[in-house]
C-alpha cells in the first residue's frame, strides 16, 4: 500500500436487541479502551436498538481491532472499506443514545424483510419506470451527488422524512418505492417504517452508496457525482477516495 492510502476507514452498523450484549455502559467503556490500545479515532454510537460506527486507523490496527470488536458486540460485522492518505478523525466519541440513527417514530423492523437489492440488481430498479426512487438523505447530501431519477425530499434532518412521504407519496398511486443512503443505516430503519405506512413494495439498496461504489464498475454505474460523508473528506467520489466538493451542510438555512 502507498503513503497515499495508509489509512483504512471503516463503517459499520447493526440493529439487534442490544440488552442481549450486556450494559451499555460497560461495552462503551471496552470500546474505548479498544480503540486507545490501537490508536483509532472516530466515532461508534451505541443504543438498545442497534450499533453504529465509523472509525480509521492503519489496516493492520484495523484488522486487530475488528474480531476484538466482534467479540463485545456479540456478533460479525459487516464492514465498508475505504482508504486515505491522511486519518480523517481527530477523536475518539464513543455515545449513547436513544436511537443510533434518529427517526422519533415507531418501527417494526421486521417488515424490512425481503427489501434489500444488492448493488449489482441495483441499476435494474433505478430502470424501471414505475420505481419511484427516493434518496433518504439530507438535502445537503443529495446536492453533492445521488443516483439518476432520483427524488430530493429536501429535507435538512433525518426525522423529516416522515413528513415529506407522507405529504407527497400515496401508497395507492405509488406502487413500487426505492430508496437509498450513504451506507444503508437510515433505509434500514425507514424502508420498514414506510411499509408500516401500506407501500407494499419496498427497496432498499443493501450497503448504501458507498457499497455500490466499491462493487458496480465505473462505466456501469448510474451514480452522478460525489458522495458527502460524514467527516473531514466531506466527500468521496466514485473511486472512494477523497472528492473535490465543498462542505455544502455549512450552507444549510442559507
Amino acid at each position: 500500500m502507498s503513503d497515499d492510502n495508509k489509512f483504512q476507514i471503516i463503517t459499520f452498523y447493526e440493529f439487534k436487541d442490544m440488552r442481549t450484549v450486556g450494559d451499555l455502559t460497560v461495552l462503551k467503556s471496552g470500546l474505548k479502551d479498544l480503540m486507545i490500545e490501537l490508536s483509532l479515532r472516530g466515532t461508534i454510537i451505541l443504543s438498545e436498538e442497534g450499533f453504529n460506527s465509523t472509525l480509521g486507523g492503519s489496516p493492520e490496527n484495523i484488522t486487530n481491532f475488528v474480531p476484538r470488536a466482534e467479540s463485545l458486540l456479540k456478533t460479525t460485522l459487516k464492514l465498508k472499506s475505504s482508504f486515505h492518505a491522511e486519518l480523517p478523525f481527530k477523536r475518539i466519541k464513543i455515545k449513547i443514545k436513544s436511537e443510533i440513527v434518529t427517526l422519533k417514530r415507531s418501527v417494526d423492523f421486521a417488515r424490512a424483510s425481503g427489501t434489500h437489492v444488492g448493488p449489482a440488481e441495483w441499476n435494474q430498479i433505478l430502470s424501471d419506470p414505475e420505481v419511484i426512487v427516493l434518496d433518504a438523505r439530507n438535502d445537503y447530501e443529495y446536492k453533492s451527488g445521488t443516483f439518476k431519477t432520483a427524488i430530493n425530499p429536501g429535507t435538512s434532518k433525518f426525522n423529516d422524512l416522515p413528513d415529506f412521504v407522507e405529504q407527497n407519496l400515496d401508497p395507492e398511486r405509488h406502487r413500487k418505492l426505492a430508496m437509498f443512503c450513504t451506507g444503508g443505516i437510515r433505509c434500514e430503519k425507514f424502508v420498514p417504517y414506510v411499509k408500516g405506512l401500506g407501500f407494499e413494495e419496498v427497496y432498499q439498496l443493501e450497503g448504501g452508496i458507498l457499497k455500490y461504489l466499491e462493487e458496480v464498475k465505473p462505466e456501469e454505474s448510474l451514480w452522478e457525482g460525489e458522495c458527502f460523508v460524514f467527516d473531514e473528506r466531506i466527500t468521496v467520489g466514485s473511486d472512494l477516495q477523497k472528492g473535490t466538493s465543498h462542505d455544502l451542510s455549512q450552507e444549510q438555512g442559507k
